[in-house]
């Protein structure tokens, strides 16, 4: 330890020299000191070329060293109180050492690990991941979280192909009201419809056979709004006279009127599950009525102009609407205030329906049609291509969109993919100016198989599926833009 702070040389003491070399043996070596046996201990007529012994000496040679050996079945094999603790843990060293110093019958009989063999350890060591063809995609495989310097290969963005529908055909036309038939609405039993006319008369339908079974009169303007209650035998109507109707359908009469508006009523709808009724119209604001009482709960005030469209559902938000300043709103219904203002259109909001199956929306423009996420109206997609003045839509369960415009023309859409499989151009009646082709309104039967449509030209249309078509006489053109913009 002292010997750099003498200028002489000290004799070395062997006493020392020894206990230095026990400490670093057991220090350094402690792994592989028991695998190798001293040099000492071997006979002296080994060839000093090739390190061969003769072979009449063989036997002299210890047949197996002492120590950990990876082939613990091989006989003679014992392991000492000193190197147990190495039994799991040899070193590559001496494991080389061992396989040199192995008899030759051992050798001979050991066979190479096949196949099979490495699959079964890898599985009893490792797992599946380590036998299949490594990923491109870097995993953390040691535990539960990922680590930064991982780096994970991104998938490349892909549109959905959109699902084949059938095109629709005219099935049935309508006569009977003598002005704009402006409303509809199919009661909750799919055995009649109920439609509103600017001839200021309410007229229920046959859904199957189109005849006519009752005419209602009593509002002294055009009806604009409809409703059938499902838990009720009542239908609500509303119009441009300010007045809020409910009838009794078992006596065919007015059994409550709301009043409060203070100018045309466009729109109404209903809660689903409680008894609420909500009502819009020009003079901005969107009520909410108790059905019973008659009480205005709230009056939800926000829109600067006319809010031409209402719609509600059981979930937050419950009630949405549509203005004509170009904005929609989510309200809370409990505190009677907006939540969300949607301001991406950039014309009048005239049409809302919601999709019956998924938490979305769609709303309609002159603009485009705009796809939204509840419940916090996240934007989701556009729908370009119905150039007009859209006034209804409607969406059954099967994802087929259906948009009318002022116009006459009715475009379908696949609503996961915005995909446009049909346009058609509504046909007038004879007598009628080709300028009396607009839609105003137009829903589902309760079996999404039947669309109902009110136009300028006093009828009622009633469209079906197409039969016959297949996905060979009707393709898919779908040639989508190699990324699809998100026009806001």
């Amino acid at each position: 330890m002292f010997l750099h702070d003498n200028s002489l040389p000290l004799k070395r003491d062997d006493k020392s020299d020894k206990v230095k070399k026990a400490c670093k043996i057991h220090d350094e070596y402690f792994m592989v000191k028991g695998l190798v046996l001293p040099k000492e201990t071997y006979s002296s007529n080994r060839n000093p070329v090739t390190g061969a012994y003769p072979s009449n000496q063989v036997s002299d040679i210890p047949p197996l060293i002492q120590g950990s050996h990876p082939y613990p079945s091989a006989p003679g094999v014992t392991l000492t109180s000193e190197t147990m603790a190495n039994r799991n843990h040899p070193s590559q060293a001496g494991v080389q050492q061992l396989m040199a110093n192995l008899p030759g019958d051992l050798q001979a009989g050991r066979k190479s690990a096949g196949i099979m063999d490495i699959q079964q350890k890898a599985l009893a060591s490792g797992g599946k991941e380590r036998l299949g063809p490594s990923s491109k995609a870097l995993v953390a495989t040691g535990g539960t979280k990922s680590s930064t310097a991982l780096v994970q290969q991104k998938k490349a963005a892909t549109l959905p192909k959109p699902q084949w529908h059938p095109p629709w055909k005219l099935m049935r036309v309508i006569s009977g009201h003598t002005g704009w038939v402006r409303s509809v609405a199919v009661e909750p039993g799919n055995q009649w419809f109920v439609t509103g006319s600017a001839d200021r008369t309410i007229k229920i339908w046959e859904l199957g056979s189109g005849k006519l079974k009752l005419s209602l009169t009593g509002h002294i303007s055009t009806v604009r709004g409809l409703a059938v209650s499902p838990r009720q035998p009542y239908l609500f109507s509303c119009g441009e006279d300010k007045q809020v109707k409910c009838w009794d359908l078992e006596y065919n009469k007015v059994v409550r009127h709301y009043h409060g508006h203070l100018s045309a009523i466009y729109s109404l709808d209903l809660h689903p599950t409680i008894d609420v009724l909500f009502t819009c119209g020009r003079d901005a604001t969107t009520r909410v009525w108790d059905m019973r009482t008659k009480a205005c709960i709230h009056t939800l005030t926000g829109h600067t102009s006319t809010v031409a469209v209402v719609r509600s559902q059981a979930a937050e938000p419950q009630v949405i609407t549509g203005s004509h300043d170009c904005t929609i709103r989510l309200w809370d219904l409990a505190a009677g205030k907006s939540k969300v203002t949607l301001t991406n259109h950039k014309k009048s909001v005239r049409a809302l329906v919601l999709h019956p199956t998924q938490f979305s929306f769609a709303s309609a423009s002159p603009d485009n049609i705009k796809q939204w996420k509840f419940p916090d109206g996240n934007f989701l997609q556009n729908l370009i291509g119905h150039n007009a003045i859209v006034n209804c839509m409607a969406v059954n369960s099967d994802g087929v969109l259906v948009s009318g415009g002022d116009n006459g023309t009715m475009h379908f859409w696949d609503w996961k993919t915005g995909y446009n499989f049909q346009r058609s151009q509504a046909s007038v009646q004879p007598g009628s100016l080709d300028s009396e082709a607009g839609i105003f309104a137009m829903t589902f039967d309760q079996s999404s198989s039947r669309l109902i449509t009110c136009e300028a030209d006093k009828t009622v249309k009633i469209y079906k599926e197409d039969d016959t078509a297949s996905e060979d006489t009707h393709p898919i053109n779908w040639k989508p833009e190699i990324l699809k913009r998100k026009r806001y």
